[in-house]
């Protein structure tokens, strides 16, 4: 099954602008230009719009796989400004894996490569393939 293709299915993160450029056994990268949509009040980058693009990162790593990993705690730190026309980057590593439980961590780095955000996230594996829910377009 084609991850990539897969996880065109997360409406949210594709109403964000949010790229999977990689997935792979246990690591996911994604990449989203911070846009004015992206903006809070303060014209920096609203902490749930880096968060979806670490969350969909995570989700790539977790579900990789083959079988649905759903999450059951994440926590997120914003370390560093984002502004309008920054490209952000999120790497997510499975750290840990058991038949039941993944643990990732996703950093986000912004065009210069500055550490922007970090997030820890815990899926819980479940046995039904992933397959179930794929309807390629």
């Amino acid at each position: 099954m084609d991850l990539k293709e897969f996880f065109k299915r997360d409406r949210y993160a594709q109403l964000s602008d949010i790229e999977l450029l990689e997935v792979n056994e246990g690591k996911a990268v994604t990449r989203m230009q911070i846009s004015q949509k992206h903006l809070n009040g303060v014209d920096t980058a609203q902490g749930g719009a880096i968060f979806t693009l670490a969350d969909l990162a995570f989700a790539g790593a977790c579900n990789s796989h083959g079988t649905v990993a759903v999450a059951v705690n994440v926590n997120i730190s914003f370390l560093k400004a984002v502004f309008d026309g920054d490209t952000l980057t999120a790497t997510a590593r499975e750290v840990s894996c058991s038949k039941r439980l993944s643990n990732v961590t996703v950093e986000v780095t912004n065009q210069k490569g500055d550490l922007v955000s970090l997030f820890q996230g815990m899926a819980f594996r479940k046995e039904e393939p992933l397959e179930k829910f794929f309807k390629p377009s």
